[in-house]
């Protein structure tokens, strides 16, 4: 018999292989929502020249609709945090998840530009508000798995886009109507995200919302999030200028195929997935800082191998590197965000986020802009710089001390 306030050995073990058990379905369940995500998105992706042709616009409305998307997830992104805050990440995960899956079948059904501009603002906004919703998850099972994890979720959101690049290739080739292939992914979303709703963490009860809320109501930016944010901004605007340019710096500067072309673009995503996977491991061995400052030299030498090189080998190892070295650096930035100590921490997040966002869509601006005025290769000196300014500043995503509270 235990003396008195101690709790029996038994006892302990068994709230601890629970607490293990939950721990590791969480981790399960949150790995399969940054999959949903990721394949959501990328059905939408692979199905936009045949929206296209359904509403019958031209590509420079379709690039404005695009714009229209992005607010809506800018919107939904600054909506989830404060409210992951207050009533818990693992509900909003549920609802903006399921809502997503619903208004994939907007573009799909949408015949006129107004119907489609407005679906497409609604898509944006439930993907904005799961992405803040799941990577504040993620946070919390990263901080009960007690060892790093986070750049994991974040390949798995990769390995989902793969998946879904996949069979909305195969449904595309079969021909079948876009209504169908749109609604068995909505069905599948749906499906998948109530699968895992009962795995989700629950930590809203261990979060003092009234003050969480009051951290937030003003609406300052603390100088550690302004610091975070603006080093998503760099990273984010550097990955969006290999999404968008590699397959066309390849092509212009090397005078290559379209098909050659476009491997530089895949050797990038293929290293960028792997390195995510490795990621977490450098991270647990060696610390975040370690991932985000050697990582960016490693991505700095291979934008330089890119700006120098005049054979394809070469430029591809370039475009390789680059992926590699970026793949686990937001992940880090993200965590930290997570863990400033406030209660408001999905706040927090949703500002971080919200800037990254806004770096991934600048980066193709500004690479098209300067592209007026030089070859697309010697634009490459903007991701180029801010690889290098990012290893200087690793040091921002350093874990704070337990003790230490970041202000709202």
């Amino acid at each position: 018999m235990p003396a008195k306030g101690q709790v029996a050995l038994p006892d302990v073990v068994q709230k601890s292989a629970h607490l293990s058990t939950s721990v590791r379905r969480a981790r399960a369940a949150v790995f399969t929502v940054f999959g949903v995500n990721g394949f959501l998105f990328a059905m939408w992706v692979v199905h936009i020249p045949s929206v296209e042709r359904r509403t019958d616009i031209s590509h420079a409305t379709l690039g404005s609709l695009l714009l229209v998307l992005a607010a809506g997830a800018i919107v939904g992104m600054q909506a989830s945090g404060p409210l992951s805050d207050r009533y818990g990440s693992d509900r909003l995960v549920t609802i903006s998840g399921s809502l997503l899956a619903v208004a994939l079948l907007g573009p799909a059904l949408s015949t006129h530009v107004v119907t489609l501009g407005l679906s497409l603002f609604v898509f944006g906004m439930f993907n904005g508000s799961l992405d803040v919703s799941m990577n504040s998850q993620a946070v919390d099972v990263e901080r009960l798995y007690t060892r790093p994890i986070m750049s994991a979720f974040h390949a798995l959101f990769s390995v989902g886009g793969v998946i879904g690049s996949l069979v909305g290739a195969a449904t595309l080739a079969a021909d079948i109507p876009i209504v169908v292939s749109m609604g068995g992914a909505t069905l599948l979303g749906l499906a998948t995200i109530a699968l895992c709703r009962p795995y989700l963490l629950d930590v809203s009860t261990s979060i003092d919302a009234p003050q969480a809320m009051s951290e937030v109501g003003h609406g300052r930016f603390s100088a550690r999030v302004l610091a975070l944010g603006a080093l998503a901004f760099a990273l984010l605007l550097s990955e969006g200028v290999a999404n968008d340019w590699s397959t066309l710096q390849v092509k212009e500067h090397l005078g290559t195929s379209d098909g050659t072309a476009a491997l530089a673009f895949g050797f990038f995503a293929a290293m960028m997935t792997v390195g995510r996977f490795c990621a977490d491991r450098v991270s647990g061995r060696f610390g975040p800082v370690a991932v985000v400052r050697y990582g960016n030299v490693i991505a700095a030498v291979g934008m330089l191998l890119v700006f120098v090189s005049e054979s394809l080998p070469l430029t591809l190892a370039g475009w390789a590197a680059f992926g590699l070295g970026l793949s686990g650096s937001v992940p880090q930035i993200f965590s930290s965000a997570g863990n400033l100590g406030s209660g408001a921490a999905a706040t927090n997040m949703s500002r971080v986020v919200g800037m990254g966002y806004v770096g991934l869509l600048a980066g193709p601006a500004v690479i098209g802009w300067s592209s007026h005025f030089v070859s697309l290769t010697t634009a490459m000196v903007v991701p180029l710089v801010l690889t290098f300014v990012a290893a200087a500043a690793a040091g921002i995503v350093r874990p704070r001390d337990a003790g230490t509270r970041e202000a709202g």
